[in-house]
């Protein structure tokens, strides 16, 4: 793999409160390689002349569906295998040219996309796959209107449907079952619902999810395999039941309360926000097809998105960078960075999307910094984020070079 050598950078380290000029940056063999305030000399590397551009780490986005490629998930659904399939390729491509080289799909994307991106079939992000979400019966996973019941004869929980985002599994059992099956084909971590949400047709958003005896021996599984389990999450209680359960962590959490929130981080569980899919889902979920029943439950937790924020800051959460886009929607992605700038300050959301991310992947010396031996996933931004968080929004137009794996996918500077 070629070498690059990067000069004349401002570097961005998360854990810095802001860049640090006259930086060098070597890459090799898909990994940093040396990282540095003096010349570093590459005999063979491509060198770049950054020009006192910002250098930073890639972004992480824990909160992603690549097949949700409709507002109208229940549709998704029942469309062809290969139609899903070709649809998701270029949503996964515009995540990478706008920064994302990391995402964790929170339901639906299996072991093959993983692969495909991995042996480059499609353009994409790194990424860690949650197979299908696991849901009991009525809950956020069970997309069956109520005119509709479950035929003995349905097809078995390892058949794989791509559009499917859930399964449906219910007791100790058949959940250990499903967490086996779903590991087994390759989920890097394990999905389940422990509330109700808003793109399901029948559950109201603060009915619970599991039974606690179902999500301890959900996160049994998880463990057994190494890794851990997120849920999906609003009300108090259910973020309470999940976390006092195992579960590392919380996805939305809207509505959490300040004793919960502290709760939360005395077990140091993670709470990922996905406030812009709210703002989406309200603005423009009638128009892309999503259900009235589905709309008429945005309102519910759209409105405490900012609020929670506070909270968890408050009581010492990590939070993680989400977004939970559907459809024409996930054009939106970067726009959380937009909403959390009302609450957060630029090096906190941008923490959020790289250095915790890298925390809750348990990839911590390889994701989320530019240092010696992680991955070389880099981006060079025209300007400074931790003065402006807006030189990181849109779809890619302030960044003008994108690197994963020490492969550069956007080259869009200007090379003397």
């Amino acid at each position: 793999m070629t070498s690059v050598l990067f000069r004349n950078g401002a570097l961005l380290d998360p854990l810095q409160p802001e860049l640090i000029p006259g930086h060098e940056v070597l890459v090799e063999n898909g990994l940093i390689k040396e990282v540095s305030d003096r010349p570093i000399k590459s005999a063979g590397a491509r060198v770049i002349d950054l020009k006192g551009k910002t250098v930073m780490p890639g972004l992480i986005d824990l909160h992603v569906h690549v097949i949700a490629i409709e507002f109208n998930l229940p549709r998704v659904m029942t469309l062809p295998n290969v139609l899903v399939t070709l649809r998701a390729v270029p949503l996964m491509r515009a995540m990478l040219r706008r920064g994302f080289t990391t995402i964790r799909d929170a339901g639906g994307a299996g072991y093959p996309f993983k692969q495909a991106v991995e042996a480059g079939l499609a353009e994409g992000p790194r990424m860690f796959v949650s197979g299908r979400a696991l849901s009991q019966t009525g809950g956020h996973g069970d997309m069956r209107t109520r005119s509709d019941y479950m035929p003995p004869d349905a097809p078995c929980g390892c058949c794989v449907r791509v559009g499917a985002l859930t399964r449906v599994a219910d007791g100790v059992d058949e959940v250990r079952r499903a967490a086996r099956e779903e590991l087994q084909m390759g989920a890097d971590q394990i999905k389940i619902m422990a509330s109700g949400g808003v793109a399901s047709p029948t559950d109201p958003v603060g009915a619970w999810g599991y039974s606690e005896d179902e999500i301890r021996a959900i996160v049994a599984e998880a463990r057994g395999r190494q890794t851990y389990v997120l849920a999906h999450a609003y009300t108090p209680d259910a973020i309470a039941r999940a976390v006092r359960c195992g579960v590392r962590t919380i996805e939305h959490g809207n509505l959490i309360d300040n004793t919960t929130a502290r709760l939360v981080a005395e077990h140091n569980a993670f709470v990922v926000p996905t406030l812009v899919t709210y703002e989406a889902l309200a603005s423009e979920g009638g128009k892309y097809g999503l259900p009235e029943a589905s709309l008429a439950k945005v309102a519910d937790v759209h409105e405490a998105g900012l609020r929670s924020l506070e909270i968890m800051k408050h009581a010492g959460v990590r939070m993680g960078f989400g977004t939970d886009l559907l459809g024409e929607s996930q054009r939106l992605q970067s726009d959380e960075f937009r909403l959390r700038a009302e609450v957060l300050s630029p090096a906190e959301a941008i923490a959020s999307a790289t250095v915790t991310g890298a925390d809750v992947l348990g990839m911590t010396d390889k994701l989320g910094r530019l240092v010696p031996g992680a991955f070389a996933d880099l981006l060079v931004v025209d300007g400074n984020p931790l003065r402006s968080i807006d030189c990181l929004l849109g779809q890619g137009e302030h960044i003008p070079l994108v690197m994963k794996g020490g492969h550069i996918h956007f080259d869009e500077l200007e090379h003397a």
